[in-house]
């Protein structure tokens, strides 16, 4: 089979891929027929694991069996319950992955030899790192990571990059927030200013509904504490009045009565939804402004405000937009789907395909990285101060250096402490890592210079070069490190480990995925249904279940779409 170059974009809510195809982006549909796959993990009852929107329905019927929204997570030592399993996020992107890769080599034909991922711009160095890690154990080759609204500006790029303009991206997706200005010049893609949130996207919009309603449907409810089923139920309710009010001022809520729970209903309007998301309208704001200022541009010095993410579709998230940017605001480019098309542009480059080749990109370094220092302020010594050697906004690959020297009087050692991050003092900042350099020439304080170089690639990785002595003096020594990997980021042995565990686990056959789709689909429909609506889905799905046991694959394919059109017909007919 011929290779193949693939953009992949790895997302907190929905992952999807895309292949350049005839000088244009297209987008890979899954073994359900589907471009977006959930990024949700679960375990089956037999033990085999779920992926996409088999587990993402398992979100409401079996919450403590199945993980969500942990790309957040990424370089940090959290981990996830999924069935008889804890794994971290790295992993659980990991199987995300390789599903994604899956799902492409089986609808082209052909072997991915290389794959480019994206990540959001504001990802600190040791979620860059701990995205490598997941894209090494989901077994794909990955040199190439790039900044999702970078990969946005690729895909939009590809259509105008004759012409020259500024552009804003504004990148709101499921689990964070990008923000970044970049010019089009004679093909030439130059990013001027980056800045983002982390924490903040459409899930948080969810979260906010849910915790304004929660109270009111517990009353209501007559329920002391909530079942962690039930509150996947409403926060499910509440994804589903997100997307609603997005296209009407009203929408109702619904909770069906359960054992230990009444029923709930309740309509709620755009006005209070919104009235309730004004903190995180807010804090929108901020990188936005963070980022015209890096750039040193004002709003009406941009041309273009392009919209991405799939909660750019949210009304209030396109006033503040028009209020920024007025009549240049614009989404032609898929919202779910720009940053994955844009990651194709740079798989094509990366593999020197002639269909894109009239396009350069270059890219900014998002944090200011450097060292912890001690200064005499005064009559003291003050410690822990930061010293940058790379400035936030530097552009990529940069290679930096600083000269420094040592304190104390025959001082044999130091420990070199890299960090990242805006503030003067480390402890405010974020630690990346640390080195010790040992065996220093015995001298008198100051005389023992140290040259610290920090160079930093496209794809968000630090190497440090540390030179011990004076330039072309006798002995001078060179020590070049990537910073020691800090607790939270996966060891090489931990990866190793980690791949053959892998290896080891049960995956539902792909051949039977729609099958399991259709019946955890509709297992969650019947769920939230009462009276005859759900005695009539009720045995369809039990229907189904019998003809999955006969075998029969004509009856099968029957039944199941059979059941898809009844899951469909009655979701329309309930409003739920």
């Amino acid at each position: 089979m011929q290779g193949l170059y693939v953009g992949i974009d790895l997302g907190t809510t929905f992952s999807l891929a895309a292949i350049i195809q005839d000088g244009r982006p297209l987008i890979i549909e899954n073994a359900i027929g589907e471009t977006l796959t959930p990024s949700v993990v679960s375990e089956d009852e037999d033990g085999s694991i779920l992926i996409g929107a088999a587990a993402l329905a398992r979100t409401t019927t079996h919450p403590q069996t199945t993980a969500a929204t942990f790309k957040r997570e990424m370089g940090t030592s959290a981990s996830f319950q999924v069935g008889g399993r804890r794994l971290r996020p790295e992993e659980l992107s990991a199987l995300v992955l390789r599903k994604l890769a899956e799902d492409v080599e089986a609808r082209t034909g052909m072997t991915i030899t290389e794959a480019v991922v994206t990540v959001p711009a504001y990802f600190g160095e040791a979620q860059r790192r701990a995205t490598r890690d997941a894209c090494a154990l989901a077994g794909l080759t990955v040199e190439r990571v790039i900044n999702e609204p970078t990969a946005a500006a690729l895909a939009y790029g590809l259509n105008h990059y004759e012409e020259d303009q500024r552009v804003i991206v504004l990148d709101l997706g499921g689990g964070t927030f990008d923000v970044s200005v970049l010019e089009i010049l004679e093909g030439v893609i130059e990013i001027q200013g980056s800045a983002g949130d982390t924490r903040l996207g459409g899930e948080d919009f969810v979260n906010a509904l849910v915790e304004e309603l929660a109270p009111e449907v517990r009353a209501a409810r007559g329920l002391v504490a909530e079942e962690p089923r039930q509150r996947a139920q409403l926060r499910a309710a509440c994804e589903r009045l997100k997307r609603e009010l997005s296209e009407a001022e009203r929408a109702p809520l619904y909770l069906p009565a359960t054992d230990s729970a009444k029923a709930f209903e309740r309509v709620v309007s755009r006005e209070e939804a919104e009235a309730w998301w004004e903190p995180l309208v807010v804090r929108l704001r901020s990188p936005i402004r963070a980022a015209l200022a890096d750039a040193g541009v004002s709003p009406e010095e941009i041309d273009v405000a392009l919209l991405v993410g799939g909660a750019t579709r949210m009304p209030v998230f396109r006033r503040l937009a028009a209020s920024l940017f007025g009549g240049r605001v614009r989404h032609e480019l898929p919202p779910d789907e720009a940053v994955a098309m844009g990651a194709a542009v740079q798989a094509a480059l990366k593999a020197d395909q002639k269909d894109v080749q009239d396009l350069v990109v270059t890219d900014i370094a998002p944090f200011t990285m450097g060292i912890s220092v001690q200064r005499r302020v005064g009559h003291r010594d003050l410690q822990g101060v930061f010293s940058p050697i790379i400035e936030r906004g530097t552009v990529l690959p940069a290679s930096r250096e600083d000269e420094f020297y040592t304190i104390d009087d025959d001082q044999r050692s130091l420990l070199l402490e890299v960090y990242q991050g805006e503030n003067t003092m480390c402890r405010d900042n974020h630690r990346l890592g640390h080195y010790s350099l040992d065996n220093l020439p015995p001298a008198k304080s100051g005389e023992v210079p140290i040259r610290v170089r920090f160079t930093y690639d496209l794809n968000g990785m630090l190497e440090v070069e540390a030179t011990v002595g004076a330039h072309g003096r006798h002995g001078e020594r060179v020590e070049t490190f990537v910073v020691e990997r800090e607790p939270g980021v996966m060891t090489p042995e931990q990866i190793k480990r980690a791949r053959a565990a892998m290896a080891r686990v049960k995956f539902h056959p792909r051949d039977a995925l729609p099958n399991r789709v259709a019946i955890e689909r509709a297992e969650e429909l019947h769920t939230r249904l009462l009276g005859d609506a759900r005695g009539y889905l009720r045995a369809q799905i039990v229907d189904f279940r019998g003809a999955l046991e006969s075998q029969d694959i004509p009856r099968i394919s029957g039944q199941r779409e059979e059941l898809i059109a009844l899951c469909r017909y009655l979701a329309e007919a309930t409003n739920t």
